[in-house]
């Protein structure tokens, strides 16, 4: 009999009798699977194209959907060759990992025809990049060294040329790969398919790759940069599992053993998507890049995470959903630790090592232990790097531990020590842990750099780095990022750098700024060192002509949740008056273009992410230029809805023309956006522009609008009370509304519409009595499950205001002594 074991996901066979030794038994099973709508496994997709409605099947097995799919041994160590036969519908294209070898045709009982696809034998792969797709797709196609590449879309799509961009790199990023790494590609081709419905951006399966279709498409009109570098960033990725197979580092060629060690085939995939990104767009600043993207939004978030790189089997099949390891920890934090072995390996040594790695486990397991091993084998046999300690020691320091480190550096010493990064309230929590890492440090001294070294214990004494003599000298820990941590200076040299920054900031490279800043902000943000010490290095601003180090300021001296303590407060007029000064020069450089010829911005990566910020910060900080631009452009549109707003600033535009205007430009948005051709990035545009109205009964005709039937589908009624919530005169009138109509709300979208307003409306608690009104409506409203919850929300809300509250008064007082400078 076979029984089915719901938690562990086994099915257990019991035989009747004991099986003998060297005897063969076949098993045979019958199996039957679901076809959903659910996006995994095996699953079915609606979507239009060329207006009419059309339906595809398309799969996605990683981790662990083949056992959904057909039965298996579904684990990554366990693999096998693939014998795959698709029965479709004559009118559909069946594709899978290998090559269609014979089509067919065939009739069932009811004479209906049924086509029969049988694909080539597959190479010995895990389960997880088995691959399906039946749709009724065109595709582009070329030959790159033999391998015959076809990107399948929409026939839409392909016949507007919106998948070129995808088959012209396609090609050259898979040659540079097999170029670094040595390896020839084992396929005969590969199939690349845009899918309009997809669970993950790409997934690298075995030589027929699935991606959302987003992620492939660019409109050939589109010249921007930053547009085709998405592309190419998650093409790369994917291709680097094809080269190297998916458990060794890459993937598909070398596997895992188990999925703990996922983080070197997505950490790996992950650092040569950026390589590879960058030799097929030259343009772009590799590693402005990758820090932007990938490291320091990890840091932001690792000290949070409880889990380290590398997780022990056990652990995680006792307490992690396995979905939970495809997280920014696997993939950002893998990357950013590939990155730095590369960097104090050599980039030469470390490619090495991978090729001599990837050849001996190709089409087998590995895990990280194997690959220390053979860079370790190539460090031995050179001796132009010397490394502190064996490559295992140092690298399980980095996948093994929780989190990474912060080092402080004492000029008068020349003392460096480490501990623990960690945020204010998990430094109160835990007993201070003597983690300690073994830490690469690359450094400057005087704008020049110095020979790496290494810090291997809790501190550690550089008589290199004894700088006393005259304020002129100064060091810089952590160049270009080449480390996984955060860096402290003492007094003295943060104000060396601080005046550095003001008399000649190139004297520190661009990461290097970006780095020194935002180490800073959130040293002071875990209470290591005072808020006016990051606010020091500020004060350079206004030389500073980089968008992505501006966006990092921005964000970390207005938070988006401090818009609306900061507007009724007097750090407002203050951070108006400091804050204006310095943007005028970066925020004229920009205006000049917008007001002349925004396509030269095409090659200005940083453009499309962050200039909609720079511009939003100056119309919110009253720049007269700004709110004149955004309603000249907005009177333009509205005089001609042909004309185009330069789409860089779309939404600052349309926010401040709305702000400025009347009821006039406000219902030309609403006109616009009930407009059937607008896309639905403008939707969202314009749904967050008309909360941005000054005038107290156009917002309340706006949430009146919002709970209507007939004008908004109800996903967007949240999204529109939340618009309105987070605007300075607009809290209390979301507030007012959502007390007065919470029977209809509450019947209508219940208990989550209520929890997201709660959580926004609390950053608006300032006072006991203001929590006393808020209390006293739950009371009245909510059953008694939930009022627990809320309560508990409350009280953090309170607690998190008034330490809110104590920042806010440093930050005024410290920028009413600065204001002037």
């Amino acid at each position: 009999g076979l029984r089915h074991h719901e938690r562990d996901e086994l099915a257990v066979l019991e035989l009747r009798g004991r099986l003998r030794a060297g005897s063969r038994y076949v098993l045979q099973l019958d199996f039957q699977g679901v076809l959903k709508e659910d996006l995994v496994g095996l699953f079915l997709t609606r979507y239009t194209d060329q207006g009419r409605s059309s339906m595809l099947i398309a799969s996605l097995m990683e981790p662990t959907y083949a056992r959904r799919v057909y039965p298996c041994f579904d684990e990554p160590a366990m693999k096998s060759i693939f014998n795959i036969r698709i029965v479709h519908d004559p009118s559909y294209v069946a594709l899978s990992n290998m090559p269609a070898i014979d089509v067919s045709e065939m009739k069932d009982e009811n004479g209906s025809l049924w086509t029969v696809t049988t694909f080539n034998t597959s190479l010995k792969m895990s389960t997880y990049l088995t691959a399906f797709v039946i749709c009724d797709f065109d595709y582009v196609t070329r030959t790159e060294r033999g391998n015959e590449i076809r990107i399948w879309a929409r026939k839409e799509a392909i016949r507007n040329g919106y998948l070129d961009y995808a088959l012209n790199i396609t090609g050259p990023i898979f040659s540079f790969l097999e170029d670094i790494l040595n390896i020839s590609y084992p396929l005969p081709k590969t199939d690349l398919v845009a899918l309009p419905e997809f669970g993950a951006g790409g997934m690298e399966n075995w030589g027929l790759l699935t991606f959302q279709e987003l992620s492939l498409t660019c409109l050939p009109s589109d010249k921007f940069i930053s547009r085709k570098a998405l592309t190419a960033l998650i093409v790369s990725h994917e291709l680097g599992h094809q080269a190297c197979g998916k458990n060794s580092w890459f993937g598909n060629l070398v596997t895992m053993n188990w999925w703990n060690d996922l983080w070197l085939n997505e950490g790996l995939a992950s650092y040569f998507e950026y390589l590879g990104a960058t030799f097929v767009e030259p343009k772009l600043s590799l590693d402005k890049i990758f820090y932007d993207h990938v490291v320091q939004p990890v840091l932001r978030e690792d000290n949070e995470i409880v889990r380290s790189l590398s997780e022990s089997e056990d652990k995680i099949k006792g307490s992690f959903s396995l979905m939970s390891l495809f997280d920014s920890i696997t993939y950002n934090k893998g990357a950013s630790i590939t990155w730095m072995l590369s960097g104090f390996l050599t980039e030469n040594l470390f490619i090495k090592a991978l090729t001599s790695y990837l050849k001996e486990f190709s089409f087998s397991n590995a895990n990280q232990d194997d690959l220390w091993t053979h860079i370790q084998m190539v460090v031995n046999a050179q001796d132009e790097v010397q490394l502190p300690a064996s490559v295992k020691q140092i690298m399980d320091s980095w996948t093994c531990q929780n989190g990474f480190p912060v080092l402080t550096l004492n000029l008068t010493t020349g003392t460096i020590r480490q501990e623990q990064f960690l945020s204010k309230k998990n430094r109160k929590s835990t007993d201070s842990n003597n983690n300690t890492w073994i830490i690469p440090i690359s450094w400057m001294r005087n704008g020049s750099s110095q020979p790496l070294v290494w810090l291997d214990k809790s501190s550690k004494v550089f008589p290199e780095m004894q700088v006393l003599e005259s304020e002129y000298d100064w060091i810089l820990l952590n160049v270009n990022l080449s480390g996984y941590y955060r860096v402290n200076y003492d007094r003295v040299n943060l104000k060396r750098l601080a005046h550095l920054l003001e008399n000649d900031p190139k004297a520190i490279p661009a990461v290097s700024r970006f780095q020194l800043i935002d180490d800073a902000f959130a040293l002071a943000q875990s209470g290591y060192i005072q808020i006016e010490t990051a606010l020091e290095l500020t004060k350079y601003l206004a030389r500073e002509e980089e968008l992505f180090i501006w966006n990092m300021v921005l964000s970390n001296l207005i938070p988006e949740n401090l818009e609306s303590t900061l507007k009724n407060y007097e750090v407002y007029p203050l951070l108006k008056k400091y804050l204006l000064k310095r943007m005028l020069p970066i925020y004229h450089y920009y205006a000049g273009f917008i007001h002349k010829h925004v396509d030269a911005l095409e090659d200005d990566y940083f453009a499309l992410p962050y200039l909609d910020k720079l511009f939003a910060t100056a119309c919110w900080l009253g720049l007269q230029d700004c709110l004149t631009l955004s309603s000249e452009l907005y009177a333009k549109w509205m005089d001609n809805p042909e004309y185009k707003i330069p789409f860089l600033i779309k939404g600052t535009v349309c926010c401040y023309g709305v702000a400025e205007g009347s009821d006039k430009e406000w219902n030309f948005a609403w006109e616009m956006y009930a407009h059937t051709d607008s896309t639905e990035e403008d939707k969202e545009i314009l749904l967050s522009a008309m909360s941005c109205a000054k005038e107290s009964w156009l917002l309340y005709r706006y949430l009146q609008y919002g709970v209507s039937d007939i004008l908004f589908s109800s996903n967007y009624t949240s999204t529109v009370i939340l618009n309105v919530v987070t605007k300075d005169i607009g809290h209390h009138i979301a507030w007012e509304f959502v007390t007065e109509n919470w029977p209809l709300l509450s019947e209508r979208y219940g208990q989550e519409l209520l929890n997201d307003v709660l959580k926004v409306m609390g950053r608006f608690v300032n006072t006991d009595v203001q929590i006393q009104e808020l209390q006293v409506f739950y009371n009245a409203t909510l059953e008694e499950d939930e009022r627990e919850v809320t309560t508990q929300l409350l009280e953090f809300t309170k607690s998190e205001n008034i330490e809110r509250r104590k920042l806010l008064i440093k930050v005024a007082s410290w920028l009413e002594k600065n204001a002037d400078d």
